[in-house]
């Protein structure tokens, strides 16, 4: 005989969504997904699971380690479970959509499953929606992106807001210019992903002093874009913080309403970004809601996106409304049940002919029912 409390039993890291939660995040996922439509970006829909190259290929290749494989049993390849959806859209991008018109806008949504989880998302399967935009190169575009993202989470009611802007490529850009190499470079980035002083203190006095000072610049925009003007970085990192600063001033003089706040020496979780990268929060919400930066297609192309992550931003969403469930009593017709869905009602109809109608509606959880031919509130 089975046993059903055995069967209930999920992995670790992977559970059941059950109503109403499953259909509050599936609506909120169309919500997101017309926000980014309605700025003219395109909906793709790549496949949950294809070759390991194809996975791994440009962005991918930073996510290797979260893969689930498998051996395909007809094509006797490799293939892997997506970890993350954006190297799926940058493979589109480079091949399917290559002629299409620059810059390209596509957006998508879909499941994505993890190997493990992590102390903040112990989750490993979870839904991802957002955006790439694909051939733009300058500040406009990062504020495009920036922006986007920011409307999307207010049109699903997510206020209190702020953005942490990163640059992950100017700590290895730093490390190179002060001889830094390999395992002596690798220990620097962890010491500043960490804020670890003490590492950092450990470090050659040269070293120590640049170090230092890019990790005191982080906090509010104002204040980091000010200290990083004053530190002395090699000209690449110099453009860097340029490029940052430009981003910021647009952002300030949109009057957003955002909090803007910068570490410009974070790149943990950013491995195969390139340029100005973001994590997205909310007041009181625990987690990311989201991050995003630019990054190099495998074509060489540059583009810049985001990902929402739907396990975090639901606990960033107001609080479900009790649905309007309209009990319906044996025999209604179903020309009059159609009827009421079109008006807005989600319609329950009942099935037994000898059940009393306002004892089963409550049964069922409906807060209405269809007296003669109108709907009345259940006391």
């Amino acid at each position: 005989m089975t046993d059903y409390a055995e069967l209930a039993l999920l992995p670790e890291g992977l559970h059941d969504d059950l109503p109403p939660f499953a259909g509050h995040e599936a609506r909120s996922i169309e919500r997101l997904v017309s926000q980014f439509e309605a700025q003219g970006y395109e909906r793709v829909k790549p496949p949950l699971i294809e070759f390991e190259e194809s996975l791994l290929a440009g962005p991918g290749a930073g996510i290797a380690r979260h893969m689930f494989r498998l051996m395909d049993p007809i094509s006797q390849r490799m293939m892997g479970l997506r970890a993350d959806m954006t190297t799926q859209v940058a493979r589109i991008a480079a091949t399917r959509l290559k002629d299409a018109p620059r810059p390209l806008r596509l957006c998508y949504a879909g499941q994505v499953l993890r190997v493990r989880g992590s102390q903040l998302r112990p989750e490993r399967q979870y839904a991802q929606s957002g955006v790439e935009l694909i051939g733009a190169e300058g500040v406009a575009g990062d504020t495009e992106v920036v922006f986007l993202a920011a409307d999307a989470l207010q049109a699903l009611g997510i206020q209190g807001l702020s953005v942490d802007l990163t640059l992950p490529s100017l700590v290895p850009l730093l490390t190179q210019a002060l001889g830094l190499k390999g395992a002596e470079g690798e220990a620097a980035r962890q010491a500043l992903d960490a804020r670890d002083g003490a590492a950092i203190e450990a470090l050659a006095p040269a070293v120590r002093q640049q170090l230092g000072d890019l990790m005191r610049a982080a906090g509010p925009a104002k204040n980091a874009l000010e200290r990083l003007a004053g530190l002395n970085l090699p000209a690449p990192a110099r453009a860097l913080c340029d490029h940052l600063a430009a981003l910021v001033k647009g952002l300030d003089q949109a009057n957003s309403g955002l909090t803007l706040t910068i570490d410009p020496g974070e790149s943990r979780g950013f491995e195969y970004q390139t340029g100005v990268s973001f994590s997205l929060f909310a007041d009181g919400v625990r987690g990311e809601l989201g991050r995003g930066g630019r990054y190099a297609l495998s074509s060489g192309e540059s583009a810049i996106g985001f990902t929402l992550y739907l396990d975090s931003l639901m606990r960033a969403v107001p609080g479900l409304a009790a649905a309007a469930r309209l009990y319906l009593p044996f025999g209604t017709s179903g020309a009059r049940a159609r009827q009421l869905r079109t008006e807005g009602w989600c319609t329950v109809q009942g099935l037994d002919g000898g059940a009393n109608p306002e004892e089963e509606a409550r049964h069922l959880a409906c807060n209405h029912i269809l007296r003669g031919d109108q709907a009345q509130a259940l006391s």
